[in-house]
């Protein structure tokens, strides 16, 4: 299935110049679903203990992909959403910074871990998840991700990590 015919592109949004990958036209497809879902696990099918969704887009590719792996999700947050004691890790904007948390009890240490999001772009997050799971003990078998940008290189961020995407796209 050409699941990249079923990602939205819109032109300017947020702002000029930017062109927004929409996966809520792939996510109301149940065959594309399934489908993206499926590829995602087919890359990972070693023993995985836990699967970890960046919010928010990534808990519905994680949570799935989870259920589809037999094993536990956790979700990484935005400041100020998770009610227990957490941890957290900045990274980069192109203005300014940003912040994730995680729980701290949510990783043990020693277990494998893949993390899941929707969207490669620059690497910012996905690197700020990589240091939360490290910080907690955890191991990282693999970041997968639905969509993966490739001139903005995001990948680069993530060397020394097994790093797949179903669907990548280059400029338009």
């Amino acid at each position: 299935m050409d699941l990249a015919s079923k990602i939205r592109s819109i032109y300017d949004y947020p702002i000029d110049g930017i062109i927004f990958r929409d996966i809520t036209t792939l996510l109301k497809d149940g065959d594309a679903f399934k489908a993206s879902i499926d590829a995602v696990t087919e890359s990972f099918k070693e023993d995985i203990d836990l699967v970890v969704g960046i919010e928010a887009r990534g808990f519905i590719i994680g949570a799935a992909v989870a259920y589809s792996l037999g094993c536990g999700f956790v979700p990484i947050r935005k400041p100020g959403k998770l009610p227990a004691k957490k941890i957290s890790s900045e990274y980069e904007l192109e203005y300014g910074t940003d912040s994730i948390e995680m729980h701290s009890d949510a990783i043990k240490k020693g277990q494998k871990v893949l993390i899941v999001d929707d969207l490669l772009a620059t690497g910012g997050t996905a690197e700020a998840s990589v240091n939360l799971v490290e910080e907690l003990g955890g191991e990282i078998v693999g970041l997968s991700f639905l969509i993966e940008l490739v001139d903005l290189k995001g990948r680069e961020k993530l060397k020394g990590y097994r790093v797949k995407s179903v669907v990548e796209f280059n400029g338009d």
